[in-house]
């Protein structure tokens, strides 16, 4: 990447590394001697703060790691950081902040403006690697399979080597590569999309059957799409954040971004070429990725929600602060120990006590300002996966639930106190929950009753009369849902 230095004189570069202070963690390699072996499609806050990081930590030893990041419709992150070689800075959050200038970027193009550059980039033989972040709707998926009626895939079908989407891409690549005799690059998807790596090979086979049914049968014989879990807490760039990184460096960073200390990559160790080693920078090789993302959904999202509606019917603001009121912190980290781990079938080299316990000390960040009602947002859809599972899979070996029935009594009462005071729910059955909201009295079978009809959350486990029970128990606990109450139910559930 050539350096524009000479009209960015104050912005941070290869050329200001020298002078910022001794403080800052500078990459630990010359950052134009790196060379490029991964192309990265969805060039954002989250792949800078994750996965480029860990790139950054082998690149003083593996300098054919370096990324060419893509995105794929904006120029806002070329514009911004390909004035400063690449460079941009990382404000790590803990109980001692740290600032960190990342290096593994060496080109940022944008596909819109620069298809060509992009094309040729994937079929370069030296790029082994295609990863993404893209989020969901970027991979143009209707439920498991690709929407043949999306408009940039339709795009795409008609003019394929002139896509538009993620998947034309990744397709237009392999097509290349393929009439070359090159080797295909890895496809890993690192968004956070139960079975990432089997939906994203599914849709490209299909976009391929459609438009060369023979790259489609070379694509499915060689070409490995890993499924792969990540996780980190990467809040928003602001211009408070800016202003911090600016006066600290002493330069500009156009981009800085920031991230919590914890960081969590695991990658089904299937590739079709080259790949980084990825072990010696603490990344998790695995073949259970299912098993990562569930003790991830259980624990981490379980336990989440869980102060979400607890804490916010005691009227809490963030995570933080909920772990600051003993009975809701020791009810959380019992709730993980007693009541979740012994009813979730963990991947061999996962060590419950120490992943909760890292768990407890991430929910403890004070510089996270995590606030619970962003949490509580679409409990109809977060419970059945987070906490109504466990349940589920707690009542078939014989565990008890009461524990865990408290957390779903929380979102009732919650969705009771939002509806008698007028407040909206962020949440695809808003009108329906805040209908059995308004309807609610107090009256533990009657409410309770109301919320097991709605079958796409409950069922099956709405037949269980055991569950029944215990949840309308946990109901009446909570009695009015007021601080006092909620903190005399947590009492009796750490007592039992």
């Amino acid at each position: 990447m050539a350096s524009t230095t000479s009209n960015h004189a104050n912005r941070l570069s290869e050329w200001s590394l020298a002078s910022l202070p001794a403080s800052v963690i500078k990459p630990a390699y010359e950052t134009g001697r790196t060379r490029i072996g991964i192309v990265h499609i969805g060039i954002g806050a989250f792949h800078r703060a994750h996965q480029a990081v860990y790139i950054d930590d082998l690149l003083a030893d593996r300098p054919d790691w370096a990324i060419c990041g893509v995105s794929l419709h904006s120029a806002e992150v070329s514009q911004a950081l390909t004035p400063q070689d690449g460079l941009y800075t990382l404000l790590l959050l803990g109980q001692q902040t740290r600032l960190r200038v990342i290096g593994s970027i060496r080109e940022l193009l944008c596909a819109r403006d620069e298809q060509a550059a992009v094309l040729t980039r994937l079929a370069d033989p030296a790029v082994c690697l295609v990863t993404l972040t893209i989020t969901e709707k970027g991979y143009c998926l209707t439920g498991d399979n690709l929407d043949v009626t999306h408009p940039d895939i339709v795009h795409d079908f008609a003019s394929p080597e002139s896509p538009r989407s993620a998947i034309g891409y990744i397709v237009a690549g392999l097509r290349s590569r393929r009439r070359q005799g090159l080797i295909p690059y890895t496809v890993l998807s690192c968004d956070n999309l139960a079975d990432n790596g089997h939906r994203l090979r599914r849709a490209v086979l299909q976009y391929a059957q459609r438009i060369d049914p023979r790259l489609a049968d070379w694509i499915e014989a060689k070409v490995a799409f890993p499924c792969s879990m990540v996780d980190s807490i990467t809040p928003a760039t602001d211009d408070a954040l800016r202003d911090r990184i600016n006066g600290e460096l002493g330069y500009t960073d156009a981009w800085p971004i920031q991230r919590e200390t914890y960081s969590q990559w695991v990658i089904e160790d299937r590739f079709c070429n080259d790949r980084p080693p990825f072990e010696r920078v603490g990344v998790t090789m695995s073949h259970d990725i299912a098993g990562y993302d569930r003790a991830k959904l259980r624990f981490l999202n379980g336990a989440h929600s869980t102060l979400a509606y607890l804490g916010s019917l005691m009227n809490i603001e963030t995570v933080a602060d909920a772990m600051d009121e003993p009975l809701l912190a020791s009810f959380v980290e019992h709730l993980m120990r007693k009541a979740i781990a012994p009813a979730i079938a963990l991947p061999g080299n996962l060590d419950a006590s120490a992943y909760i316990a890292a768990i407890l000390e991430r929910f403890r960040n004070p510089a996270i300002r995590h606030r619970l009602l962003q949490i509580a947002w679409d409990g109809s859809q977060k419970l059945p996966v987070r906490l109504l599972s466990t349940i589920a899979d707690a009542r078939a070996i014989g565990q008890p639930i009461d524990m865990l029935c408290l957390p779903i009594a929380g979102w009732m009462q919650f969705v009771r106190r939002q509806a008698h005071n007028g407040v909206a729910l962020v949440d695809p059955l808003d009108d329906a929950l805040s209908a059995i909201g308004r309807s609610c009295t107090g009256d533990a079978q009657a409410d309770v009753d109301a919320f097991l009809k709605l079958d796409n959350v409950f069922a099956p486990l709405s037949e269980d009369a055991a569950f029944v029970h215990a949840l309308r128990a946990a109901y009446a606990a909570l009695d009015d849902g007021s601080p006092a109450s909620v903190a005399r139910a947590l009492t009796m559930a750490l007592n039992a």
